[in-house]
Protein backbone atom coordinates (compact mmCIF):
# COMPACT_ATOMS: atom_id res chain seq x y z
CA UNK A 1 0.00 0.00 0.00
CA UNK A 2 1.02 3.25 -0.45
CA UNK A 3 1.30 5.83 1.73
CA UNK A 4 1.00 9.74 0.42
CA UNK A 5 3.29 11.99 2.40
CA UNK A 6 5.14 10.61 5.15
CA UNK A 7 3.84 11.55 9.10
CA UNK A 8 7.19 12.70 9.63
CA UNK A 9 6.60 16.32 9.89
CA UNK A 10 9.70 17.81 11.52
CA UNK A 11 12.00 20.92 11.69
CA UNK A 12 14.81 18.92 10.55
CA UNK A 13 12.25 17.20 7.58
CA UNK A 14 11.03 20.65 6.52
CA UNK A 15 14.50 21.93 6.04
CA UNK A 16 15.78 18.90 3.85
CA UNK A 17 11.91 19.70 2.02
CA UNK A 18 13.34 23.11 1.35
CA UNK A 19 16.47 22.32 0.42
CA UNK A 20 15.61 19.75 -2.37
CA UNK A 21 13.37 22.96 -3.82
CA UNK A 22 16.14 24.84 -3.79
CA UNK A 23 18.43 22.45 -5.55
CA UNK A 24 15.29 22.24 -8.55
CA UNK A 25 14.80 25.43 -8.60
CA UNK A 26 18.54 26.26 -9.54
CA UNK A 27 18.93 22.76 -11.39
CA UNK A 28 16.08 23.39 -13.31
CA UNK A 29 16.54 27.21 -14.08
CA UNK A 30 13.63 28.03 -12.41
CA UNK A 31 12.18 31.09 -11.65
CA UNK A 32 10.87 32.29 -8.51
CA UNK A 33 7.04 32.05 -9.49
CA UNK A 34 7.58 28.43 -10.71
CA UNK A 35 5.82 25.80 -8.24
CA UNK A 36 8.04 23.18 -6.61
CA UNK A 37 6.40 20.79 -4.87
CA UNK A 38 8.30 18.04 -2.95
CA UNK A 39 6.97 14.89 -0.48
CA UNK A 40 8.13 11.93 1.05
CA UNK A 41 6.02 9.09 0.30
CA UNK A 42 5.95 5.56 2.32
CA UNK A 43 5.55 2.52 -0.05
CA UNK A 44 4.76 -1.15 1.57
CA UNK A 45 5.46 -2.34 -2.04
CA UNK A 46 7.71 -5.29 -2.38
CA UNK A 47 10.43 -4.22 -4.02
CA UNK A 48 9.61 -0.36 -3.39
CA UNK A 49 12.37 1.28 -1.40
CA UNK A 50 10.90 2.03 2.50
CA UNK A 51 11.06 6.03 1.72
CA UNK A 52 11.47 7.97 -1.74
CA UNK A 53 11.00 11.53 -2.76
CA UNK A 54 8.63 12.84 -4.87
CA UNK A 55 9.94 16.16 -7.05
CA UNK A 56 7.41 18.18 -9.10
CA UNK A 57 7.43 21.55 -10.79
CA UNK A 58 5.23 23.41 -13.01
CA UNK A 59 6.72 25.97 -15.33
CA UNK A 60 3.12 27.03 -16.89
CA UNK A 61 -0.32 26.31 -15.49
CA UNK A 62 -0.47 23.28 -18.16
CA UNK A 63 2.99 22.29 -18.13
CA UNK A 64 4.09 19.78 -14.84
CA UNK A 65 7.46 17.93 -14.23
CA UNK A 66 7.71 15.39 -12.15
CA UNK A 67 10.94 12.60 -11.12
CA UNK A 68 11.54 10.13 -8.29
CA UNK A 69 14.35 10.07 -5.91
CA UNK A 70 15.02 6.15 -4.27
CA UNK A 71 15.81 7.63 -0.98
CA UNK A 72 14.08 9.56 2.11
CA UNK A 73 14.12 13.35 1.68
CA UNK A 74 16.76 14.10 3.98
CA UNK A 75 19.03 11.71 1.94
CA UNK A 76 18.43 13.77 -1.21
CA UNK A 77 21.50 15.81 -2.73
CA UNK A 78 21.56 18.05 -5.59
CA UNK A 79 23.63 15.24 -7.65
CA UNK A 80 20.42 12.75 -7.38
CA UNK A 81 18.43 15.41 -9.92
CA UNK A 82 18.45 14.91 -12.97
CA UNK A 83 20.66 17.25 -15.32
CA UNK A 84 18.96 20.42 -16.13
CA UNK A 85 18.95 19.71 -19.79
CA UNK A 86 16.36 16.48 -19.27
CA UNK A 87 13.75 19.38 -17.68
CA UNK A 88 11.17 18.68 -21.18
CA UNK A 89 11.71 15.06 -20.74
CA UNK A 90 9.94 15.31 -17.28
CA UNK A 91 7.03 16.87 -18.90
CA UNK A 92 4.03 14.75 -17.59
CA UNK A 93 1.42 14.52 -20.25
CA UNK A 94 -0.95 12.73 -17.97
CA UNK A 95 -1.79 12.66 -14.23
CA UNK A 96 -2.47 8.63 -14.98
CA UNK A 97 -0.15 6.94 -12.75
CA UNK A 98 1.53 9.01 -10.90
CA UNK A 99 0.79 9.04 -7.23
CA UNK A 100 2.19 12.71 -6.52
CA UNK A 101 0.28 15.09 -7.74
Amino acid sequence: MVSLGSSRKSGENRAAIARVKSFTRERFRLSVDDTIMVTEIECGVPGCPPLETIVAFWTDETKRHHTKVFKPVGDVVADDLPPWWMKDALVAEEVFGCPCC
